[in-house]
């Protein structure tokens, strides 16, 4: 009866493993489910990083534009005087480029930490992934330590 018991543990010992809780899954349960938080993750992290790097490039498009303009409008304004005052404008247009500015480099800060959270994502899983294999292995029963059945 003992050997049947003993039986009975080590095939459940075989395909199920016991987590940081004591709670028994299965290891490829357990492996899956960390797969498929990154792929959960991952795919909105590179989203958001490719939507903020098309944003940056856009934006120093604009400030390249904004630039050109404001040399020809500082040119017309040295060149003769201006039936209307452009003073005001290439101020504002002054400050739409000083704007551009910050919010390029807050983008930027934004770009570098998502890639940081999504390294941290993938280290963390990996960490994860790896914890709960290591305590899976030490929980199992040392099998040479088991005497052989009495007949």
């Amino acid at each position: 009866m003992a050997s049947n018991q003993n039986k009975k543990e080590n095939e459940t010992d075989d395909d199920s493993e016991f987590d940081c809780h004591g709670i028994m899954i299965n290891k490829d349960k357990r492996d899956a489910m960390a797969g498929g938080l990154l792929d959960l993750l991952k795919p909105a992290v590179e989203e958001v990083d490719l939507r903020v790097k098309s944003v940056r490039e856009s934006q120093v498009e604009l400030r390249q534009h904004i630039d050109d303009l404001d040399e020809v409008l500082k040119h017309l304004a040295t060149e003769k005087e201006a039936p209307i005052e452009l003073d005001a404008y290439v101020k504002k247009l002054t400050n739409c480029k000083r704007k551009i500015t910050v919010i390029n480099s807050i983008l930027h800060n934004a770009q570098e930490r998502l890639q940081k959270l999504n390294q941290r994502i993938s280290k963390v899983t990996g960490k994860r992934t790896s914890m709960l294999y290591l305590l899976t292995a030490n929980q199992m029963p040392d099998v040479s330590s088991v005497s052989p059945p009495v007949q």
